[in-house]
């Protein structure tokens, strides 16, 4: 099986990516954005995870079929993300009285 070489730039890259994204994960907390603080520490948050995937997980230089199984485990999470936020909106509908 040939392996891809990566070289030290780019995890020392990635690596500061994500250092500077933590602090701005630190700096998004300490700020008052009302309704979209949620939105954005995700969106960090996404990036973030993208990264680790692609690069330190060496998923970007692998068959597609990897990225297939990548792709699925991301739907899945969807799918089960979907359900609970679906399930937890939806619980003030029916006002049964305790």
């Amino acid at each position: 099986m040939r392996e891809h070489i990566v070289s030290r730039n780019i995890y020392f890259t990635i690596f500061i990516a994500l250092v500077v994204l933590t602090v701005a994960t630190w700096s998004v907390a300490k700020m008052d954005l009302g309704r979209m603080n949620a939105v954005v520490a995700l969106t960090i948050a996404v990036i973030k995870a993208t990264l680790v995937v692609l690069y330190f997980m060496h998923v970007r230089y692998s068959s597609k079929l990897t990225w297939v199984f990548v792709g699925a485990g991301f739907f899945w999470l969807a799918i089960m993300v979907a359900l609970t936020l679906s399930d937890y909106m939806t619980r003030g509908w029916l006002n049964i009285a305790q």
